[in-house]
């Protein structure tokens, strides 16, 4: 089996790698594609050294060619157009946060039109082949790629395992016999209910706050607000729920996460050239471990990094794409949280928007699980996020400043004319 990274000069490929070559999969091949060449070099030596099927391509379609499995994982612009888009959202008074929000607009407007042109290649040269889709903001780019290519697509993002494993924990529960009620949008989802050996667990979360409490690795919700939400909101969602908090965070903390994302990488860099391809996965480790420390500090208000629970080693972006990769190839009917387009699943929006829900695995691909309608307490809020992403969509593919001011006002993080004309501006070139 052949398996190809679009993006390969990603910070996630070397862990990705790892996992896919642990697991029982036939793997004969990882072949790596990046448009930065110097970084790709780097990153072939590093991810070579947990596999020797690492093979690194100048040419995306030869990368391609063959594969059955095609991570898509790209970044247009660089971490530096992540730190610039989320310092022109502060400049405004908004969070900078890279899928929601302004940020989250501007990394759509770069990514959507390359995604889709990769996307098309796949299906063009290996029509066969599941293109597993890593790149943010994932359900808008997955949107993208299944209503524009014939590519046969999922997206994945490991926030809501994250959640679940978390829930799980803080029950006191096996999670592997756990039953997860998820519904909603990507980075805008939540559990509704956790039900292990056929029993229903989270009403005795409601009046227990210590319990609401351990849900979640950094303090983003008030117990009192999750008692009376009667769901458990993915961590995305304090950007919703809390947007001037949130600000006023990372105002006090005179950065935003790409900022630091960008200083770690920069480090990361540096010590892997100086190492001279000696410790190079000992170094990495180490920035593993001080990227996930600083994750959510800023945003809530830490003061110090925010140290990993028991739950958090079983979740992570290699996990869950091995889970995918494992259950298309050996046909296990696995159910994975994934985006997929709606069918009748989410009976509040349309049949090919992209959604986030429970889906069963097949050969065949992801079939989304039934999850009715949303709550009446979060249906308006799915509603405009969805049409908010489609405009952004049609933004993306028109590059119409007229079109970008419109998509911008209908997001929630916005919600004015005159602001969002302004952003549009700042945020250009997108």
């Amino acid at each position: 089996m052949k398996i190809a990274v679009i993006g390969g000069a990603g910070i996630r490929t070397p862990l990705l790698v790892d996992g896919l070559t642990r697991s029982d999969l036939p793997i004969d091949e990882i072949a790596l594609f990046d448009i930065d060449r110097d970084r790709l070099a780097a990153i072939e030596a590093l991810a070579r050294s947990f596999s020797p099927a690492v093979r690194a391509y100048d040419d995306a379609a030869a990368a391609v060619r063959s594969s059955a499995f095609v991570f898509l994982s790209i970044r247009v612009g660089g971490i530096a157009a992540r730190a610039r888009d989320e310092a022109a959202a502060m400049a405004h008074g908004i969070v900078g946060q890279e899928t929601v929000g302004p940020g989250g607009f501007a990394m759509a407007m770069r990514t959507v039109p390359r995604a889709v042109e990769y996307a098309a290649l796949v299906s063009r040269i290996a029509p066969d082949a599941w293109v597993v889709n890593f790149t943010n903001p994932v359900g808008i780019v997955t949107q993208a790629i299944t209503q524009r290519t014939a590519a046969r697509v999922v997206g994945i993002c490991d926030t809501p395992t994250e959640l679940f494993e978390e829930a799980a924990h803080a029950l006191g529960v096996d999670a592997t016999r756990c039953v997860f009620d998820y519904f909603g949008l990507n980075h805008l989802g939540w559990l509704r209910e956790v039900v292990c050996d056929g029993v229903p667990r989270l009403a005795r979360a409601w009046d227990d706050e210590a319990l609401l409490a351990r849900m979640y690795r950094a303090p983003l919700f008030e117990p009192s607000f999750l008692r009376t939400l009667r769901l458990l909101p993915t961590e995305y969602l304090f950007y919703y729920y809390r947007p001037q908090l949130a600000y006023e965070n990372m105002r006090r903390g005179a950065r935003t996460r790409g900022a630091v994302v960008a200083a770690l990488n920069e480090r990361l860099f540096r010590d892997l050239a100086a190492a001279g391809g000696a410790d190079g996965r000992a170094i990495y480790e180490r920035y593993l471990t001080e990227r996930s420390g600083s994750y959510m500090q800023l945003e809530s208000g830490s003061p110090a990094p925010i140290a990993p629970t028991a739950a958090a080693s079983l979740t992570g972006y290699d996990k869950i794409a091995l889970s995918v990769v494992r259950a298309i190839h050996f046909d296990t009917n696995a159910t994975i949280p994934l985006n997929v387009p709606n069918g009748s699943a989410l009976r509040d929006l349309a049949p090919d928007d992209v959604v986030e829900v429970p889906c069963a695995v097949t050969a065949e691909g992801a079939r989304p699980l039934a999850v009715g309608t949303a709550p009446p307490q979060v249906r308006d809020l799915i509603v405009r996020v969805k049409e908010y992403e489609r405009m952004t969509i049609h933004a993306a593919e028109t590059r119409a400043l007229d079109d970008a001011v419109r998509a911008l006002q209908r997001n929630p993080l916005v919600d004015d004319p005159t602001l969002a004309a302004s952003l549009a501006r700042a945020l250009q070139p997108w």
